[in-house]
């Protein structure tokens, strides 16, 4: 756990000279609030002797060798001192306040953003292996309960124990013997402690699962929010999020149930401490007053009133570093959470010495295996091998779970292969950096994507630096030019979040508009026209063709017209190339391919 915790520290980063500062403050504060009881008992004790106003004003000797050794002193300096003690241990609280909150916040905006870098390098593998509810979880409430650790750990984590530490020492000081009433009811307080924090934990860690089910049913619902409203479903999931909330619910219940006890607790336990130190106190001071010389002989009304407020401080110290051993606990599980992301090795890295270019479209698959776990039994790829020239045009097709979407995900590097290998322009493409790789193999995936903001923003994450004239050919090419001057603002008009106020096939056709602006060597288009009508779709096609020659074309389509027209067409079967030919061959002699030419035209039947 405490390398979890160093590792975690890190993030502290330009924000650690406040963690090192407050420390100092906490010292101040708990030795100031210490030594207030015992120039209190110094003014109670004086202020007893004030006989006329003009004493106010008037030094005279305080005899007890216990606290001034003869020392001439006044009670106006005493409450002087008191005033100046109580705004010092003010101002070290404030700051210690100020600076513990500033390196704390800083921790968390660190470590979210340390977590977004480390989200950002997954490959597709990392991130099915965390899901994305719960990296969601983890960088919002699992930070934020990093966030009050640490800074329990800085401020109240020092201040308790030195509280518990000097008021213990004090009231030996003042009380003497007395002071082991104080020891004698610790047992009590952790016996009880210990068992609030023992079923209070058990409840505690369960919540954190809780919040991934809720996140999970959250983002489940808004992304497919569509879906929801046209099956008429808005009851279901309101009872779905219901279900998951009051079931956090109910365990936050329970759980702050059994954490209220505290209070009950710490409150029998002052009282008890109260009614000893009153009780005995008051019976020695009185059994041993001198009413001759009128004066205190082993006790008096100062160092009673001081016990009584160390014995406090002793017990509310104890409590505080209880409820600290739970909170830090509690926070322990999130802090496991937050480490296994920071830990985790991204499934993809680039080599040591990578290839910085990539010279043509080449695409060779070589005796390849492919599985998404390799605790998988079965390969979801087997027995690839295929040779693609540049600039051809390569249509893919096969059933649902054929393997089409996997086969082009080893080509980008979404995932690595198992066995075998897949190159491009002769050489492996675990051998290219990633950037590099994928700037020139440009995939559009079947879940058409756009972002918050403008068309050309979004259009310009293929090429941050295109023109609007390059913005515009790329449009013509994928046929989204009319989409842009439909709008007022052309290429500034306003994206939603997600492309909201886009229909699906606009969507696919500014994608794909986004992705030539790449200017990649290898274009793959994943079921990215299924949108668009046979039209639009036949359009696209040509112009890919006359417009860039160059560029290796792959289509994964449910449409034979979509790639009827492709230089080489491979099918797809249970993980397996079945045939790979033209249109013509494969209408002659593939069982597969004719059953879906023969659907989808209604004609004739299987020859």
């Amino acid at each position: 756990m405490l390398k979890k915790v160093k590792l975690i520290l890190k993030s502290v980063r330009e924000y650690k000279k406040y963690a090192i500062i407050t420390p100092f403050f906490m010292v101040g504060e708990a030795a100031l609030e210490c030594a207030l009881p015992f120039v209190m008992s110094m003014f109670v004790d004086t202020i007893g002797k004030v006989s006329s106003p003009e004493d106010f004003f008037t030094f005279f000797t305080y005899t007890n060798e216990t606290f001034t050794g003869g020392m001439e002193v006044s009670l106006f300096w005493l409450i002087i001192t008191l005033v100046g003690m109580a705004i010092a241990s003010m101002i070290c609280g404030i700051l210690g306040g100020r600076t513990a909150a500033k390196a704390s916040v800083g921790l968390a905006t660190n470590l979210r953003l340390d977590l977004y870098k480390k989200v950002q390098s997954f490959s597709f593998a990392n991130i099915d292996h965390f899901h994305a509810s719960s990296l969601v979880t983890r960088m919002t409430t699992d930070v934020s309960n990093v966030q009050m650790a640490f800074q329990m750990m800085i401020r109240i984590v020092i201040r308790a124990p030195l509280m518990l530490i000097f008021s213990g020492v004090m009231a030996f000081i003042t009380g003497g013997n007395m002071a082991w009433i104080f020891p004698a009811l610790i047992p009590i307080i952790i016996i009880g402690l210990a068992l609030i924090a023992k079923f209070a934990m058990t409840i505690f860690m369960r919540v954190f699962k809780r919040y991934d089910a809720l996140n999970e049913s959250v983002q489940e619902n808004v992304s497919g929010i569509r879906v929801v409203k046209s099956y008429v479903r808005e009851e279901y999931e309101k009872e779905k999020f219901n279900n998951a909330s009051d079931s956090m619910k109910g365990d936050f219940v329970k759980a702050e149930k059994i954490v209220s006890l505290n209070n009950p607790l710490m409150n029998t336990t002052i009282h008890i401490s109260n009614i000893l130190v009153l009780g005995i106190g008051s019976y020695i001071i009185y059994q041993n007053y001198d009413y001759v010389n009128e004066e205190f002989r082993v006790f008096t009304p100062g160092q009673l009133s001081a016990l009584l407020t160390y014995g406090i401080q002793i017990l509310m110290s104890l409590m505080m570093i209880a409820m600290i051993m739970v909170m830090l606990v509690m926070s322990l599980e999130s802090i496991r959470r937050v480490h296994e992301v920071l830990i985790e090795e991204p499934q993809i890295k680039n080599p040591e010495n990578p290839i910085m270019e990539v010279s043509n479209g080449d695409i060779v698959f070589d005796n390849v295996d492919f599985k998404y776990s390799q605790t998988a039994e079965k390969n979801t790829l087997e027995d690839l091998n295929v040779k693609i020239s540049s600039g051809q045009f390569i249509g893919v097709l096969g059933g649902t779970g054929s393997g089409k979407t996997s086969l082009i995900n080893l080509i980008s590097r979404l995932y690595d292969v198992s066995k075998g290998s897949v190159k491009v322009a002769d050489k492996d493409v675990r051998e290219y950096d990633l950037k590099t790789l994928r700037d020139n193999v440009a995939v559009v995936l079947q879940k058409n994507v756009l972002f918050s903001g403008t068309i050309a923003s979004n259009l310009k994450w293929g090429n941050i630096d295109a023109t609007e004239e390059e913005m515009m050919n790329a449009c013509k090419i994928a046929q989204a030019e009319e989409i842009v001057k439909a709008k007022p603002e052309g290429l500034n008009s306003k994206v939603e979040q997600g492309g909201a106020n886009f229909s699906g096939g606009q969507k696919q056709r500014l994608c794909i508009a986004r992705a030539i602006l790449k200017k990649p060597k290898i274009l793959i288009l994943d079921d990215s026209t299924s949108a668009v009508d046979t039209k639009t779709d036949r359009l696209i096609r040509k112009a890919l063709k006359d417009d860039l020659p160059e560029m290796t074309k792959i289509v994964i389509a449910q449409r034979i017209s979509s790639i009827e027209d492709a230089d080489q067409i491979i099918i797809m079967d249970d993980g397996k190339i079945n045939q790979i030919g033209t249109h013509d061959e494969l209408l002659k002699s593939n069982k597969i391919y004719q059953e879906v030419y023969y659907t989808q035209n209604k004609v004739g039947g299987n020859k």
